[in-house]
């Protein structure tokens, strides 16, 4: 059995608009659309899409914050608005740049109050936190007030609050945001880690897209509460992301090349961008191609970015 499961589900919210100078009237906005997948246990899956296109709002409900307008959700055998107690022992849940720990406190006393919270038995809490401690390295700031923390730390620090009790589930939203490159590393090989050696069923949403390449096996995307496409990463940049961009720097300044199958789509002094279809012409041929017309000094191939991707996906949706 699927350890989520989410059945033409839709949470509709009333605003108050604008109507005249003192007038204001009442509107039903749908933020999700009939909104129906499944994610198996043990995987990892991306929930992307533009802000406002109700990635939060499937989070709060798959978490119990929100009720659902209408449909069903399962979460790990559970329904999280009539059972939340019990779902609450099961998941873990890290929302960006909302503090769990408490803030005046060293991050280890946050930590050994999350145990009471979640009745974690001392020796399986100092197992865990041991663990965490050697794989996300917080032993140089656990004695530190929560205040205190550099953002990286503290995220580091958040997602031990998330998973210090052995949840079935963790729901991440944002879980990289603002880190440094290293930052963001340390992070990915810890949730993959815990993927692989625990079990752990992780549902991302990011903005951040390298993350979804990095570590997801499947990715959703959602457009205006609805969703666009379900699938993995490989699928959806060979359906969209078949074009690829040769960057060349030539010897002198020219006028854009003049290429069959490819087009110049930028011109910065003697440097070109050219694209063409991977499917079609590979890039050996359009670079013997181009310096047949201009001598060359320097080339590299760009590879498709999943955002131009899901930029593409979303310019093939009717209105």
């Amino acid at each position: 059995m699927p350890i989520i499961e989410v059945e033409h589900v839709e949470k509709e919210f009333t605003v108050r608009r604008p109507l005249g100078r003192l007038r204001r009237e009442r509107v039903r906005v749908r933020a999700v659309v009939d909104l129906t997948f499944a994610i198996e246990r043990a995987s990892i899956v991306g929930y992307i899409g533009p802000n406002g296109a109700g990635k939060s709002t499937t989070v709060k409900m798959l978490t119990g914050i929100l009720v659902p307008t209408r449909g069903r959700i399962s979460v790990a055998g559970l329904v999280p608005t009539r059972q939340r107690m019990r779902l609450a022992g099961k998941i873990g849940v890290m929302f960006g740049q909302r503090v769990q720990l408490w803030w005046d406190l060293p991050l280890v006393e946050s930590f050994d109050l999350l145990r009471h919270v979640y009745r974690v038995p001392a020796d399986r809490h100092r197992e865990n936190l041991l663990r965490f401690r050697d794989l996300l390295e917080l032993d140089p700031f656990l004695n530190t007030p929560v205040r205190q923390l550099s953002l990286g730390q503290r995220i580091r620090g958040e997602l031990t609050a998330a998973m210090l009790h052995d949840p079935e589930i963790v729901f991440l939203d944002e879980p990289t945001i603002g880190l440094d490159v290293i930052a963001k590393q340390r992070v990915r090989e810890f949730l993959l880690q815990a993927n692989r050696d625990r079990g752990v069923t992780v549902l991302l949403t990011t903005h951040d897209l390298a993350d979804i390449e990095r570590l997801c096996s499947r990715v959703l995307i959602l457009d205006r509460g609805r969703l666009i496409y379900d699938g993995d990463v490989p699928s959806l940049k060979s359906r969209f992301g078949k074009e690829r961009v040769l960057v060349v720097d030539l010897e002198e300044t020219a006028p854009p090349l003049r290429l069959a199958g490819a087009r110049v789509v930028r011109v910065e002094g003697p440097r070109q961008w050219i694209a063409f279809d991977g499917d079609r012409t590979s890039a050996a041929e359009l670079t013997g191609a181009v310096a047949a017309q201009a001598p060359l000094r320097d080339l590299t191939v760009e590879e498709p970015e999943i955002e131009d991707v899901v930029r593409r996906i979303y310019e093939e949706q009717p209105e």
